[in-house]
């Protein structure tokens, strides 16, 4: 028989039938509780000492050493002297079993704490990161949201709580700037602050000479993915990559780019001459100046000095030299409202001098006018008297009108007559007639007539009366209207013949 003794969580158990050997004993209590006692302290030898039933040959208990196999300890409970103290005696020797079973069970203090057997009961010692009565309640750390930041976490006891893990990363062209794993520690707080991911930077790029640079940064100046386009001021021409990409490694993409004046064919010195070039770029390049000398006794043929312009041209032709010996005086006069006066070409003899007179080139000249019979004559001459140029015009005396055109004008192949019509009249004939060459002028002689409106007639009932000035229902006819005895006009009382050959005012009828 097994009786219990029991305090809370805690219980003692001796054995009421029968007597044991001091590893029977042990035995016992390991198969069928938790051990043999093994006292702690005062209070819990008092507690047994009051608790448990005399018996003559005392209880064997559980030292926390023993000096050897024929040295175990026996308890005195209730005896008159010494009740309570311990006694070594001789292992084999038959005493009752006094075991325990702990208040201490496998899952105790939730596996987060050391469980302290106490007199009647238990305490837990919580581990680090744990608190609460059974240890139950685990440390919380502030939960992290990285901004551009990968994130790995684990969470044994939840999230964000003690022993959570988290790992950083950054993405391909970012570096990461702090610690790469961050703990919950017991102390609520992360064992380091949280990192963060910043664009790797590429070395900083300038404009090259002669040229511009321009960038668009995504995630800051001249860091990864940024992308700079170089390009030329005019005259020169881009050598290299029109644009660099900051890559992942830190690098620009392609080589450097520069700017080249942009080249002209290479100018060759003239036979018998002279180069002289001024290079602002480098040789025939944009900008350079080239000038052109003869020697002695040649004379150049072209333009002095050209310049390579920004398209990679010369303004002009490369001249040459030619023997001034063997050079012709052909004076070449402007158009051909001009003559040539003197010999058509001089040539420089083997003394230095040239045959023949100066030329000239004089301006063609046109028969003499005169004023008009009771007119007058004004002109304005530009190369000479009644020659190309000369512009005169025509007037009449008070009381008389002119016939014929207001002025005159000489032109490239003579005189040269302009017709026109006074207002309400239409031109019959040539517009202009030219003096040729025999002394004749061109065309039929013009004339100008009045311009015709449509005939009119009577309205019914009544009466047309017209006065024609220049001629039957012309330009300056005037028509009356007016009805029979007993009718009334309706409609304008007159028409008038206009320049356009149009009558003024609608029809009339009698009513």
């Amino acid at each position: 028989m097994v009786t219990r003794v029991e305090v809370s969580a805690w219980t003692y158990h001796y054995s009421d039938q029968g007597d044991y050997t001091w590893e029977q004993a042990r035995n016992y209590c390991q198969t069928f509780f938790t051990d043999l006692v093994a006292i702690q302290n005062k209070q819990e030898i008092e507690y047994l000492n009051k608790t448990l039933p005399l018996h003559s040959r005392y209880y064997w208990g559980d030292p926390t050493t023993r000096r050897s196999n024929q040295d175990c300890v026996e308890m005195y409970i209730k005896r008159q002297k010494e009740s309570g103290k311990w006694n070594d005696e001789p292992c084999n020797r038959r005493k009752k079993a006094l075991c325990y079973r702990a208040s201490c069970r496998p899952f105790a203090c939730s596996q987060h704490g050391e469980c302290v057997e106490t007199i009647g009961s238990y305490r837990c010692e919580c581990y680090p990161g744990f608190h609460g009565p059974e240890c139950e309640n685990v440390v919380q750390c502030a939960a992290l949201e990285p901004e551009g930041v990968r994130m790995n976490c684990s969470h044994p006891y939840g999230d964000f709580s003690y022993n959570s893990t988290c790992v950083f990363g950054c993405q391909e062209g970012f570096e990461q700037r702090g610690a790469g794993v961050l703990r919950c520690l017991a102390s609520q707080q992360w064992s380091a602050d949280t990192p963060t991911c910043t664009a790797i930077s590429c070395p900083v790029l300038s404009a090259p000479d002669r040229g511009e640079l321009n960038c668009s940064h995504l995630h800051g100046d001249f860091a990864f993915s940024s992308t700079c386009a170089f390009s030329c001021q005019t005259g020169f021409a881009l050598v290299g990559p029109e644009s660099r990409e900051c890559t992942a490694m830190g690098t620009w993409t392609g080589d450097s780019s520069r700017c080249e004046a942009i080249a002209c064919p290479v100018l060759s010195v003239p036979d018998r001459g002279e180069l002289n070039c001024s290079h602002l770029h480098g040789d025939f390049a944009f900008g350079s100046t080239c000038a052109f000398f003869c020697q002695v006794g040649f004379v150049l043929m072209g333009l002095e000095s050209i310049k390579c312009t920004a398209t990679g041209t010369w303004t002009g032709d490369a001249p040459r030299c030619e023997a001034s010996w063997s050079k012709q005086f052909r004076p070449q006069c402007p158009s051909s409202c001009f003559a040539l006066g003197g010999p058509e070409s001089r040539e420089c003899t083997a003394m230095g001098t040239w045959t023949g007179d100066t030329p000239h080139c004089e301006a063609i000249s046109c028969p003499v006018l005169s004023a008009p019979d009771r007119g007058e004559l004004n002109c304005s001459h530009l190369h000479g008297d009644f020659a190309f140029g000369s512009t005169c015009a025509f007037s009449c005396h008070t009381g008389f009108a002119l016939e014929g055109p207001e002025s005159h004008e000489c032109t490239a192949s003579g005189a040269s007559w302009a017709f026109s019509c006074h207002t309400g009249f239409a031109l019959v004939g040539p517009e202009s007639r030219e003096c040729t060459a025999v002394g004749t002028w061109t065309g039929d002689s013009p004339q100008c007539k009045a311009i015709s409106c449509p005939v009119l007639s009577a309205p019914d009932q009544g009466e047309l009366n017209c006065s024609h000035l220049h001629g039957d229902f012309t330009f300056g006819s005037t028509c009356a209207f007016s009805c029979q005895t007993g009718f009334a006009l309706t409609g304008p009382e007159s028409h008038e013949c206009t320049a356009m050959g149009t009558w003024t005012g609608d029809t009339p009828h009698c009513e």
